[in-house]
């Protein structure tokens, strides 16, 4: 991990951008700190860490000021300026001529478009979970959030690091990723917009029903894709502070 630019935002959190394994990344800690802090693990939607700063800041500095914990982002494959492959980017415009044409998307793209993007993200996922941890700043325990929510499924089975994630029921859902949800334990926070112009609802309260959690909550709220209510912030961060603390 080579950090690359530092910055103090607000007197709530630190900003230290880095670069792993030449995967761009941003580590956020509170400023007020005295010991080593909880980390969650923000896990950005594909369209770049540039592009979605504004809201992976804001809930960070949240997180920072009001919980003191740590939080940490990196940008996925394919995404921001990492380079994309052709495999994906088909995929991606074989989605986009699926939804034009108002039609079902078929079981073969959404298994061409996600499931490449999990087996590549989660090991990237664990290095830098790996060399945040490394950090005397930095402790367990360590939950994840994030909105490509086969990733977030994959990692809660395979990292026995995470002990807690807060999942957003917005993304495409392979078949496979139903038999690995049956295999997560962990205790889970799922939001679902109900109106989500991109997602199959049905799909996503199926997968939830197929979590094997013991704890597991589903906070479903009006409105399409970008129409997520302001407090859900706070309900996702009372969860991990349950959890993490």
């Amino acid at each position: 991990m080579h950090f690359t630019s530092e910055q103090r935002l607000d007197d709530r959190a630190l900003e230290r951008e880095f670069t792993l394994d030449e995967i761009p990344g941003i580590l956020w800690t509170p400023v007020s700190a005295s010991a080593p802090t909880p980390l969650i693990l923000i896990s950005p939607p594909p369209l770049g860490l540039r592009r979605m700063y504004p809201r992976l800041v804001g809930r960070a500095k949240y997180y920072a000021a009001e919980y003191g914990f740590a939080a940490a982002t990196i940008e996925l494959p394919g995404s921001g300026e990492r380079p994309r492959g052709a495999a994906a980017e088909q995929a991606r415009a074989d989605l986009r001529r699926a939804m034009e044409a108002g039609g079902r998307v078929g079981d073969d793209i959404v298994d061409a478009l996600v499931l490449p993007l999990v087996e590549k993200s989660v090991p990237e996922w664990q290095t830098a979970l790996d060399a945040l941890l490394s950090l005397p700043e930095v402790d367990g325990p360590v939950g994840y959030e994030g909105g490509i929510i086969s990733i977030g499924v994959r990692l809660a089975r395979v990292e026995p690091r995470v002990v807690a994630a807060g999942l957003f029921a917005g993304s495409l859902v392979p078949a496979a990723m139903f038999e690995e949800a049956r295999q997560v334990t962990i205790p889970l926070h799922v939001l679902l917009q109900w109106d989500d112009e991109g997602n199959d609802r049905q799909a996503a309260l199926d997968l939830f029903d197929a979590f094997g959690s013991k704890e597991k909550t589903l906070h479903a709220n009006l409105g399409g894709h970008a129409g997520v209510p302001q407090y859900e912030l706070d309900a996702g961060a009372r969860f991990f502070a349950r959890h993490l603390r």
